[in-house]
């Protein structure tokens, strides 16, 4: 998606670690424009899908999955990283290691909103090494619902999230694909 790209290469900032930030428009303050035409994109990607449902994972790809749902009109549910008093007793867990934060945790599913027969497409914000995204389709197959494939904003391609997800059989959708980051200058697939 052109329009991505050069969003990140005009607002993108580069990290030692093959960090990149983008919270200036895409996952801390957002750019409700730019999210639109992303979830444009990822309607016209899975429009044929059968969508009942969104899912992500707390807390960046929430706003991309609520535009998203708009075009699906279907509703948004997010993996929690923490049980809280308020959420029902029966949940799906699985565990995720996340890359960003060097941590492993647990996410939640209330049992009440996922369910056997959803349809699921599974959007988040970045894929590099694909743990979380592993996790959330985990919590897919618990609950016996079929995941129409993953939307994804940013993908390093140079990591190895993507491909083993897609080897594992899960469709990946990727609106802009970083073949490398290397110099302080972003290579885009």
């Amino acid at each position: 998606m052109v329009l991505l790209e050069e969003r990140i290469r005009k607002d993108g900032k580069l990290f030692p670690g093959d960090i990149l930030k983008v919270d200036s428009f895409l996952n801390h303050q957002m750019d409700i424009d730019l999210l639109n035409e992303i979830g444009k994109e990822f309607h016209r990607l899975y429009k044929d899908c059968e969508v009942n449902k969104i899912l992500t994972i707390e807390a960046s790809g929430i706003g991309i999955a609520c535009i998203t749902a708009q075009y699906f009109h279907c509703p948004v549910l997010f993996a929690k990283k923490t049980k809280t008093k308020n959420i029902a007793a029966a949940v799906y867990k699985t565990e995720v290691k996340s890359y960003t934060h060097g941590t492993t945790y647990d996410v939640i599913v209330s049992k009440e909103f996922l369910k056997k027969g959803d349809c699921v497409l599974i959007i988040d914000d970045f894929l590099a090494e694909g743990n979380a995204l592993a996790g959330l389709v985990d919590l897919c197959r618990q609950a016996g619902a079929e995941v129409a494939g993953c939307g994804i904003a940013i993908e390093k391609a140079f990591q190895p999230g993507g491909a083993r997800l897609r080897d594992a059989g899960v469709r990946v959708e990727s609106l802009a694909m970083i073949d490398s980051m290397d110099g302080g200058e972003i290579k885009f697939r």
